[in-house]
């Protein structure tokens, strides 16, 4: 309903009659009634006017989205965002009060905040993009409403009034081609049918025919309410004249509308977001935990006091020593920080969605990627997900020799192809008058077209079931000797021909109470027949004959029609679509007819007469259609099921029909009882809710057949609260909602509507349901491969965070300062982080069951393993730094080249008593191109001259973690199964790291920029030796790990997931 306008409509006194009022079950005059109009005159222009300000305009609402402020703030609304941030912000602070005390090192301190401000706002500017993609669905809803319509006022027939303008009451005339402008009655069929494409709104095939005969019950599905137009659908055939019942928001459009908009406020989080949360959440108490320690630790170096009389007296405290202990502190956060995750997991994520796209899944947003991985329920459509979406003739019954026997034909073929399959058994150039018979009526009386696009596609017009007749013509063949008249390059070159031979004169278009179409041609020769298709049943009512195989006609006894009879049973119980063709030859009154003048055309005019014309048939055949199931689906339903993942059909088709397909495909097995697994959806939802959880938690597969966009949206959300990662696929209007509500929503590419594409997390290229379940298995590949950089940074980190800890607990000069830290985290650990994005997936990835949406991303033994590992870091990192400061040599390898002075581990570990220390002198030492001298201030040979003994500190933290990512290729496997060349990006990005590394440390303004010098050939040879080490305690532990696995299996009890 439009706004504003209730109020001023209730002062008027006017009453709302369209809340509940049910038009489809009411008669036509009760409907007129209701709404105070006549069909003949319409609505008067002040009632017009009254009713607008009551009802408001026909239009969907516009909802303001967030501002764009308010999407900026929500991106901050993330655990490791927030950390980030505070250490931004602090060491900004930090590097102003430096750079208020001067000097380079000053200047160079803002690169550390600069970075992390920009990893935010770059972090910041994605998620708002991809925010604002979410409200596109709505826009392209209104894409589909009408903007004019024909309406009827004050007598008078107005053909162009803004759809918008709409009021319930008014009078509207479609035709042909309209696009329905508002939720409508059908009072009158001005031609003898209409059809209306509705399967964008329910998911239904074909267009439907509609009436203006009331239906019973009330509470009948959208599918059932055949005397209703609704808007946003389209007439396809016929005119007719409507009362406009429901518009704006009470439109089933509209409601569409407001469950997408519902679903869009209440989106989760997915299933790695809520992951990292946590990571951050145990990250920043681990963080304030350790910097807590160290401050406590260090608290005597910048706070010192005398004892007197038991009480602490003379507090002397140094300014200038908290602020380096705090800069530690803030080094400690840099280092705990992973500030290079973000950007490695959106890296990840992207080359995942590219790796998709080559599958035909296109991923609108990224997260996607990862939480396909998770899934454990696929709620599919059956419709062109399933099957094809292109009918087929499976099967062709024509009569025997002799009135009691039948010819049964089996036909191969899936698609609109005409090369696709042939017939079994098929008498090819030679076939008999009855077949050419069929032949003809198929081919004839049909207004399908086929014609074939680029790669090989072929489009249709028209109904899907004359599309699949003309396409068994086709693989009929012609008469023996015309097959040379066919061009090579035509594709209906068949029914090209039967319609030479005869020329359509008149058509008795299809209506529901006969249930058949026929259509009155001349022969060459100059003999008019009727030809005839359509229900079976009808027409073997309406039948006295049967054609032979030779031609000849005999008459049509209770026992042909039985025979007939069983033959569409046992066709019908396969849920095959069954058509009858028959012919007349004796046309009494229309034996002469040719057109509009002859004397019997005002027959056809009347379309009631078309039951008596089409009496005294002669029956000639039946065939059995069906949507097929796609060839490749029944082993994507294998894998699914191998995977542990469950597949739910929900579709608008009929019960029967579903079940047989659901057969097909592997859903359901041959003789499997599915009486308590498939259900209509209005039985579903009539069930309690307990019933309605212990339905959906059955192990295999479950059907739900005349399902309407609130029963998948219930669907989803009781599967949703059961914990269950949900993949829906999509294609109409309709589903949108659901898609919306979906963990993943999968919409279609080739049938899918835009609203649908929009609202969807991913759309099928080839609108396969295989599709999913290749971009499942390459999803759970993603999130592997994610878990390995994510294991592989976190190790990294830790091992910072150990050194910096060791750094401050030992006393000793800081060997890592921020700048540094954040390069090897940002710079040094990428490539290599992202390359692990490229290993290969595992053989037997769809062969586990999906991982639990809550899993851990880090389980105590990885945690413990990098805890290990990490330990080593940071003993490794400090360890070299005080190598170098109290050996000369070491493990062989000569370190005294430089001319360094040597000092003890005392003097090191007390470094800030220097000054009190009697006769301490340190000699000049060389680092590369500079020289440094400590004659005027020996003290500073633990400041300044630290330089050579950070670089080694830092060269290894590098060469460490390149190691270390070896490390990460498999969580389990030994490095001698999966050898560093399974995964040649990773060597290729070790080396990028590494020639990082080189540059920063021999460019000489990059040196000074990071505080480090270049590296003698031995210190080259200490930091390798040093490094190594990381790869053997992993294998130990690795070794460890599997065993524990292994044995753990053996004992570990299957747990239900509920436990």
């Amino acid at each position: 309903m439009g706004k504003g306008g209730q109020h001023e409509g209730k002062k008027a006194g006017l009453e709302q009659p369209t809340s509940s009022f049910p038009a489809w079950a009411r008669s036509v005059q009760e409907c007129e009634a209701e709404f105070k109009v006549s069909s003949e005159h319409g609505i008067r222009s002040d009632e017009v006017l009254r009713r607008q300000k009551f009802y408001g305009f026909n239009e969907l609402e516009k909802h303001s989205g967030p501002s764009i402020w308010q999407l900026v703030l929500e991106q901050f609304n993330d655990t490791l965002v927030r950390i980030l941030l505070v250490a931004a912000v602090v060491s900004f602070v930090l590097a102003w009060y430096d750079g208020n005390e001067g000097g380079e090192m000053g200047i160079t301190a803002f690169v550390e905040p600069l970075v992390i401000f920009l990893i935010l706002v770059v972090n910041a500017i994605v998620g708002v993009w991809q925010e604002n993609n979410a409200e596109k669905a709505l826009e392209a809803l209104k894409e589909i409403q009408s903007e004019h319509a024909m309406v009827r006022r004050d007598g008078e027939l107005i053909p162009n009034i803004p759809a918008k303008e709409l009021v319930p009451g008014d009078i509207v005339v479609l035709k042909v081609g309209d696009k329905v402008p508002a939720d409508m009655r059908i009072l009158h069929l001005i031609s003898s049918t209409v059809r209306v494409e509705q399967a964008s709104l329910t998911g239904e095939n074909d267009a439907v025919n509609k009436t203006n005969h009331q239906v019973e019950p009330e509470d009948i599905d959208i599918q059932g309410k055949e005397c209703i137009v609704f808007a946003g659908t389209t007439v396809v055939n016929g005119s007719c004249i409507c009362l406009v019942t429901q518009i704006g928001m009470n439109t089933e459009i509209g409601k569409i509308h407001s469950q997408i908009h519902e679903a869009s406020q209440n989106e989760d989080d997915t299933p790695l977001k809520k992951k990292l949360n946590k990571f951050g959440e145990v990250l920043t108490a681990i963080i304030g935990a350790i910097c807590a320690v160290v401050w406590l630790i260090n608290v005597k170096y910048f706070l010192t006091w005398e004892l007197v009389d038991g009480w602490p007296r003379n507090f002397k405290f140094s300014f200038e020593k908290c602020t380096y202990y705090f800069e530690i502190a803030v080094a400690l956060a840099v280092a705990a920080i992973p500030e290079g995750l973000p950007a490695v997991i959106t890296t990840c994520l992207a080359l995942g969605t590219r790796k998709m796209a080559q599958k035909n899944a296109l991923v609108r947003k990224l997260p996607s990627v990862e939480t396909l991985g998770c899934t454990t329920v696929i709620c599919s459509d059956k419709t062109g997900t399933l099957t094809t979406n292109q009918m087929s003739v499976v099967k062709l019954v024509a009569m025997g020799n002799g009135r009691d026997k039948l010819r049964v034909f089996e036909v191969d073929g899936t698609t609109y192809n005409p090369k696709d399959g042939n017939i079994h058994d098929w008498p090819a150039n030679n076939m008999d008058v009855n077949l050419q018979t069929i032949a003809k009526i198929a081919a004839v009386c049909n207004d399908a077209s086929i014609t074939e696009a680029e790669h090989n596609r072929f489009v249709t017009t028209g109904m899907p079931t004359e599309a699949a007749l003309k396409i068994l013509v086709e693989k009929m063949g012609l008469p023996g000797g015309h097959d040379t008249l066919l061009g090579s390059n035509e594709t209906l070159g068949c029914c090209k021909w039967w319609n030479t031979m005869t020329q359509r004169i008149a058509t008795l278009e299809f209506d529901r109470t006969r249930k058949s179409m026929g259509i009155i041609v001349k022969s060459r020769s100059g003999t008019n027949s009727l030809l005839v298709k359509g229900a079976v049943e009808n027409l073997l009512e309406r039948s006295a004959y049967v054609q032979l195989p030779d031609g000849s006609v005999g008459l049509l006894n209770e026992n042909s029609k039985k025979h007939i009879l069983e033959a569409l049973h046992d066709m019908s119980t396969k849920a095959l679509r069954c058509l009858g063709f028959a012919y007349k030859v004796d046309l009494a009154e229309f034996a002469t007819y040719d057109g509009e003048d002859h004397p019997a055309h005002k027959l056809l005019l009347n379309p009631e007469n078309y039951s008596s014309i089409e009496t005294d048939l002669i029956f000639a055949g039946v065939v059995g259609l069906r949507d097929p199931p796609r060839k490749e689906v029944f082993k994507a339903i294998e894998d699914c099921r191998a995977a542990g993942i469950r597949v739910m059909v929900i579709t608008g088709d009929n019960k029967e029909t579903a079940e047989a397909i659901c057969r097909d495909i592997g859903v359901f097995k041959p003789e499997e009882t599915i009486h308590l697994k498939s259900f209509t959806g209005k039985d579903f939802m009539s069930k309690p809710s307990s019933d309605k959880k212990t339905i959906l938690r059955q192990n295999g597969g479950l059907l739900f057949s005349r399902a309407e966009p609130k029963h998948k949206q219930e669907i989803v959300r009781l599967l949703k609260g059961d914990n269950e990662v949900v993949a829906m696929t999509g294609d109409g209007v309709n589903d949108a909602p659901a898609l919306k509500m979906a963990d993943i929503g999968i919409a279609m590419g080739i049938a899918g509507t835009e609203v649908a594409k929009e609202a969807s997390d991913m759309v099928l290229a080839d609108d396969n349901f295989s599709t999913i379940v290749a971009a499942v298995g390459e999803g759970r590949s993603i999130y592997n491969n994610m878990k390995a950089f994510i294991r592989y940074m976190i190790s990294s980190n830790i091992g910072e965070v150990a050194s910096i800890f060791l750094t401050a607990a030992l006393g000793i000069p800081e060997g890592l300062i921020p700048v540094q830290l954040l390069w090897v985290n940002l710079v040094t650990d990428g490539p290599p982080a992202t390359a692990l994005g490229f290993n290969p997936p595992d053989k037997d990835i769809m062969k586990k069951p999906p991982r639990r949406s809550d899993d851990s991303l880090i389980t105590a033994w990885i945690l413990f393993r990098y805890m290990v590992i990490g330990l080593y870091v940071g003993f490794a990192t400090v360890g070299i730094f005080i190598i170098w400061y109290t050996h000369g040599s070491f493990m062989g390898i000569n370190l005294s080249g430089d001319g360094h002075t040597l000092v003890t581990y005392s003097q090191l570990s007390n470094w800030g008593e220097c000054y009190s220390w009697e006769g301490f002198k340190v000699a000049p030492f060389t680092a590369g191109d500079q020289h440094f001298t400590f004659d005027e201030n020996p003290c500073d040979y633990f400041q300044t001259g630290k330089v050579k003994a950070m670089t080694l500190s830092l060269s290894v933290l590098v060469a460490i973690e390149m190691f270390n990512s070896l490390n990460a290729l498999s969580e389990d496997g030994s490095l001698l199964t999966m050898p560093p060349w399974s995964n040649p990006w990773l060597l290729i990005a070790m080396s990028i790291s590494f020639g990082l590394h080189f540059l920063i440390l021999y460019v000489p303004f990059l040196a000074q920029v990071f505080g480090i010098v270049p590296l003698s050939f031995n210190e080259w040879l200490l930091v390798l030796a040093v490094a190594f080490p990381v790869i053997l305690i992993d294998e130990i532990l690795k070794f460890v790990g599997r065993w524990a696995s292994s044995s753990g299996a053996e004992r570990a009890p299957i747990k239900h997931k509920d436990e």
